[in-house]
């Protein structure tokens, strides 16, 4: 990868999110890091730091268009253009449909999706601008919830499907402007934090799960997310799955 790449990474504060901050300010990347819990963000920032790298503490709401575009003038003003931004940021509420409360839905919806859809239209422009001289990317991580049927996680799965969707779309839109874009789909990760708020049953079952089948720790994530950006700009790796060896 460039060592001049500008990033900006979602749900920076955890899991998958700081792990592929981490990993691109490591190869030299200036990273914008993008959640809502600014202590975690400083933490984040001041770990890149130590390493020598660059990083940036952006809080926002990502559920909030005025928080997103004044965490894009933040962006712009400190970095300049932004070639490579990575949608991260997510929620699991685990509920029977019938049973789920309207307030867990909508908050799904509202950060897996409507988030991914603010915050690309916040920083399309720079993107767009970054495309006509540098190798530039747009990748959005989804699920593999959003094409399997798994009781309890209806909102959830909708919402990743959602986002897949929207990515194989905005691949075809933007494709003709050297703006490359990547659907990846993590299966089991290890390292997250959306199983945290589980029911204490649920969280056993997945805790006993996770013994027989270990997960693929976040950072085999960012290294993935690593070399799909360092490909040659001419390359595109649009739709990706990283899953345990034994998950099916």
């Amino acid at each position: 990868m460039s060592t001049s790449r500008i990033a900006l990474v979602t749900g920076a504060a955890s899991g998958i999110g700081a792990a592929i901050a981490t990993r691109l300010a490591a190869d030299g990347a200036s990273v914008a890091l993008l959640a809502r819990r600014r202590d975690r963000l400083e933490k984040v920032a001041a770990q890149i730091a130590e390493a020598g790298g660059t990083a940036l503490v952006v809080p926002a709401d990502v559920t909030s268009e005025q928080s997103v575009a004044e965490a894009a003038v933040l962006v712009q003003d400190t970095f300049g253009d932004l070639d490579l931004l990575v949608n991260n940021a997510g929620v699991m509420h685990v509920v029977p449909f019938a049973d789920g409360p309207a307030d867990a839905w909508r908050s799904t919806v509202d950060i897996n999706l409507t988030g991914v859809i603010n915050v690309t239209h916040a920083f399309l422009p720079a993107l767009r601008r970054s495309a006509a001289t540098r190798t530039t990317d747009l990748i959005n991580v989804s699920s593999l919830a959003g094409e399997r049927i798994n009781p309890g996680m209806a909102a959830y799965g909708a919402s990743k499907a959602a986002v897949s969707h929207l990515t194989r779309t905005l691949r075809a839109e933007l494709a003709g402007e050297g703006i490359r874009v990547t659907d990846l789909e993590p299966g089991m990760i290890d390292g997250t934090e959306l199983a945290d708020g589980f029911p204490p049953e649920l969280q056993t079952m997945v805790d006993d799960l996770r013994t027989t089948l270990p997960a693929v720790p976040v950072r085999e994530v960012a290294e993935l997310i690593a070399y799909v950006v360092g490909r040659p700009r001419d390359v595109n790796l649009p739709h990706l799955i990283i899953q345990p060896s034994k998950e099916v």
